[in-house]
């Protein structure tokens, strides 16, 4: 299992996820080329060790685990690991 950004974080990317996620697999982060282009933030989902250190630093309530994704933004566990698969 591992940790969804969903649809409130598109044009939020507030990055506090960023801050506290110990491995870093959060992305783009703000200093990284793609951020201003990219709609929203992205968690890998081969890199989160579902340590759930980003959910409760998400001030839009953004992120959930995986199987705690409301139905209606489900969509965003395939969208995060496009984002991977294509980068």
């Amino acid at each position: 299992m591992t940790y969804v950004i969903t649809f409130p974080c598109i044009g939020v990317k507030d990055a506090s996820c960023v801050d506290v996620c110990p491995v870093d697999c959060i992305h783009p982060a703000p200093a990284e080329p793609g951020f201003a282009e990219a709609e929203q933030l992205y968690i890998n989902p081969d890199e989160c060790i579902d340590c759930g250190a980003c959910e409760p630093a998400c001030p839009v309530t953004a992120i959930f685990e995986e199987s705690a994704v409301p139905n209606e933004w489900k969509q965003f566990i395939q969208i995060n690991a496009d984002f991977y698969r294509s980068s």
